[in-house]
């Protein structure tokens, strides 16, 4: 290994185990010596062990696919670390594979960075770690590469998790934000704010009838499918911080539209829209991370329904509105009770370290 903290280290005797019971991150577990080594193979490979990280190079070396390459970065802060539905490694792994898939690419690898405060305790590390390994094995795409840093405690706050994703887009494929033209119809593929509430209400130690739980999911086999029958499709996009109101400003911006939408149409669990009433939040504005928003024309939106609806992430799949002329570039909504309001950029912080 060198002394940057890479997991693509090479295996080494250790005499006594790695505490992963009772043992924390300490400093030494950052200096580039003997006990990050030990770190990193007992803990990282041992979980993420796969041929490309088996290499041991400062690098993961693999052969390029044809078709055009997309990469995406995303740094994770979320408080608390676990959460009902994941955690903030299962976050991390769906977080990258979901920005890398709504360019309608296939994901192919992952890498991962770890910052670690000192004393943190390496049984919650494990923990993350498999968490981790889990969801990029279910979801077929491997971390191959990583770096890890420790430091004082204090100046941390238990662990922070960046991933890099990439992939590769098939030919043919042209999806992005600047695609949407008036006529479109816009499609959810599931409930608003499933997971910005569930994080508000485990921060909070809040209580409901009803459990809620994150919607945090790898959506690619989803968009794989989507692409297979709507190659066409101009824009894809995960909801996540801002959540729905503030990424379709987004793509109203990047398209240079308007956007009208019927708020009868919005799908929100009855548990989801108590608990935003509770805590006075707008589920428009919550944070999702497993659900995608689709634009593209009517036909294709006739033959992308069914196929959305068939899969296990795309069963509460909904058209909510359509893309409009609008020289302002507003998002408008009709509402439950009849009238009209423009739904704005998200202004000020409503949840911060949601993801």
């Amino acid at each position: 290994m060198n002394r940057g903290g890479d997991m693509n280290a090479q295996v080494k005797p250790f005499t006594l185990r790695l505490d992963t019971r009772k043992g924390k991150v300490d400093m030494t577990h950052g200096s580039g010596g003997r006990a990050m080594a030990q770190l990193i193979q007992e803990l990282f490979l041992k979980h993420f062990d796969n041929e490309l990280l088996r290499q041991a190079n400062d690098q993961a070396s693999f052969d390029v696919h044809a078709g055009r390459m997309v990469m995406s970065v995303d740094g994770h802060v979320i408080s608390p670390l676990f959460f009902p539905g994941g955690d903030i490694g299962s976050l991390a792994v769906h977080g990258t594979i979901n920005d890398v898939a709504m360019s309608g690419a296939r994901p192919t690898y992952l890498s991962a960075g770890f910052i670690l405060e000192e004393g943190f305790p390496l049984a919650d590390l494990e923990r993350i770690v498999i968490s981790m390994s889990r969801a990029a094995n279910e979801a077929g795409v491997p971390v191959v590469t990583g770096d890890t840093k420790v430091v004082e405690k204090g100046k941390g706050d238990g662990v922070f998790i960046t991933t890099t994703g990439i992939g590769v887009v098939p030919q043919g494929i042209d999806i992005s934000g600047d695609r949407a033209v008036p006529g479109d119809l816009i499609i959810v593929s599931g409930s608003m704010g499933d997971h910005g509430v569930t994080i508000m209400s485990s921060r909070e130690n809040l209580e409901f009838e009803t459990s809620i739980t994150s919607d945090s999911a790898a959506l690619h086999t989803l968009v794989e499918q989507m692409v297979a029958v709507a190659p066409d499709i101009h824009s894809l996009r995960d909801p996540t911080r801002g959540g729905l109101a503030t990424t379709l400003n987004e793509l109203a911006q990047q398209s240079q539209v308007g956007m009208q939408l019927s708020e009868a149409e919005i799908p929100v669990k009855p548990a989801v829209a108590s608990a935003c009433e509770l805590l006075g939040l707008d589920p428009l504005y919550v944070a999702n991370e497993g659900k995608l928003i689709c634009i593209c024309s009517e036909a294709d939106a006739e033959r992308l329904l069914p196929v959305m609806r068939a899969h296990p992430l795309g069963g509460e799949s909904a058209v909510i509105g359509r893309v409009i002329e609008d020289p302002h570039h507003f998002v408008q909504m009709e509402t439950l009770f009849g009238g009209s309001r423009v739904v704005d950029w998200l202004t000020g912080e409503q949840l911060p370290r949601i993801c």
